[in-house]
């Protein structure tokens, strides 16, 4: 036990595991697999997500309280080791976690730094040594009842939770903000476009009003989402068993997990399958994926209606938050766009990692979870951020050329599409031809056309009425009078 004592002089102390003894810094609150890990993992300098040791902590908070009602724990072994944990979970000793994001599979090497660390703590508030392993031990304490194999994926799982609800809201705020535009450019009237060529007129609010519906849409599938994250596997024990646990702990775990984050959790149907699969990872991640392709899609959109100022589209503006050139003066670049847009290629390539991480699980496991916790839940906060950098720094901001795009409405081609009803196709078509090779608007093209009468051009250059559903029609000529 000595080796375990903090020296107060010394810079470092020494501690214990089954393999042998090692020095950890003095003021470390982690043991000796901890600093096992730190050595052999010298990585990407890249750490467990806050929000994961978050959830671990929680989950020692639940079984510490469970096990105590269940007279596996002595009431002060508990209370010291949930206030430990409570401590952690609400962000202190946030130092204390140094083992690489990619480490030993499983998760085990992450797991057992929160066990350590929560055992030195709790040794330390009941004698003022943290050294006191005899008074709380990470594995026959702190990790009573449980296993790497069943905390880990719970933990994901309710990491994976708390950020997917995080970016829940901020695409429906992203939402809101869109239909918001959507309104005020409702009298906006533009050339549509569709393979990047004229297309018949839109509403400029017509095509916000789009977006804003996507990214409804999106929050709906993440609610969705949140269901099976719910159900956690907690009380599997190493193989999905409940080896070394008594029946009532796994559902008294996850009503304790309820309480402390105020949210609904369940105990999985199947505790094999918790333990096997990865899916509602998968599902969640999958579906960020596909947030962040539609994101793209949208700011690959805002760039090129913004191209310019006089040499592109131009008709909106983007604000303008910084320089956009070392070299040309004035220049201004879509950098929230782009850097939204750059996100958007991370979260497509964490949802790559998180695929391939879960397929690879074998037999009872799947020992890849290091790689899947730490893509999924970088992948879920980084797209929150920048929908909400996005929204504040972009989206409120934009403004409307309404002259400008009024022109390309009024200029082009395919107005000459509301002719099909009255001339065909195959006429209509040659009349754009005409247009096209003489370089001439087709309204003055039009004016020359026999077929066209003036009431057909003061229809078709009604722009406005062809942004709903609406049909060229002309008067029926009147009947000659009997005689």
């Amino acid at each position: 036990m000595d080796e375990n004592r903090k020296n107060p002089v010394a810079k470092t102390r020494q501690v214990r595991d089954t393999m042998g003894v090692l020095e950890v810094p003095a003021d470390a609150y982690y043991g000796a697999q901890t600093a096992r890990a730190v050595r052999n993992f010298p990585l990407t300098g890249l750490r467990a997500h806050p929000e994961f040791v978050r959830a671990m902590a929680a989950i020692k908070i639940a079984a510490a309280r469970s096990n105590a009602a269940l007279g596996l724990l002595p009431p002060e072994t508990a209370g010291a080791i949930e206030k430990a944990a409570l401590e952690i979970f609400h962000g202190a000793l946030a130092g204390q976690f140094p083992v690489d994001a990619f480490s030993a599979g499983a998760g085990t090497s992450l797991h057992m730094n929160v066990n350590e660390v929560i055992a030195a703590r709790a040794a330390e508030l009941l004698s003022g040594d943290r050294g006191r392993t005899d008074l709380a031990h990470a594995n026959d304490h702190v990790n009573l009842g449980q296993s790497t194999n069943d905390v880990v994926p719970a933990a994901m799982r309710i990491a994976a939770g708390v950020l997917s609800r995080r970016l829940r809201v901020e695409t429906e705020k992203t939402a809101g903000v869109l239909r918001e535009k959507a309104a005020e450019f409702d009298d906006v009237i533009k050339a549509g476009r569709t393979h990047l060529q004229d297309a018949v007129p839109v509403r400029l609010g017509q095509e916000f009003g789009g977006y804003a519906t996507s990214m409804a849409r999106w929050s709906d599938r993440l609610l969705r989402n949140e269901d099976d994250l719910a159900e956690l596997g907690i009380g599997g024990s190493a193989a999905g068993t409940g080896l070394n646990t008594l029946p009532p702990f796994r559902g008294e775990v996850v009503e304790q997990l309820g309480a402390l984050y105020n949210h609904t959790f369940r105990p999985a149907e199947d505790l094999f399958e918790a333990m096997q699969s990865q899916a509602a990872i998968v599902d969640v991640v999958a579906t960020a994926r596909g947030l962040a392709v539609d994101l793209l899609r949208i700011t690959n959109d805002l760039r090129l209606l913004s191209s310019g100022p006089r040499t592109g589209l131009a008709e909106i503006a983007l604000p303008a938050v910084q320089p956009g050139s070392s070299i040309m003066p004035g220049k201004v670049n879509p950098v929230i766009a782009e850097s939204t847009a750059m996100i958007c290629y991370q979260v497509i390539g964490c949802d790559a990692a998180v695929a391939a991480a879960a397929q690879a699980g074998q037999l009872e496991l799947n020992v890849m979870m290091p790689a899947i916790c730490w893509n999924s839940l970088f992948a879920l906060e980084v797209l929150g951020n920048a929908l909400a950098n996005l929204r504040e720094r972009c989206l409120r901001g934009i403004r409307a050329d309404a002259s400008r795009c009024l022109t390309y409405a009024e200029s082009s081609v395919s107005l000459a599409t509301i002719l099909n009803p009255i001339l065909g196709y195959e006429r209509a078509a040659a009349l754009v031809k005409r247009a096209v090779e003489s370089g001439e608007s087709l309204r003055a093209v039009l004016e020359r056309e026999p077929s066209v009468k003036p009431a057909d051009l003061e229809q078709i250059f009604d722009l406005r009425r062809w942004t709903e559903p609406g049909l060229l029609r002309r008067e029926a000529p009147e009947a000659p009078p009997s005689s």
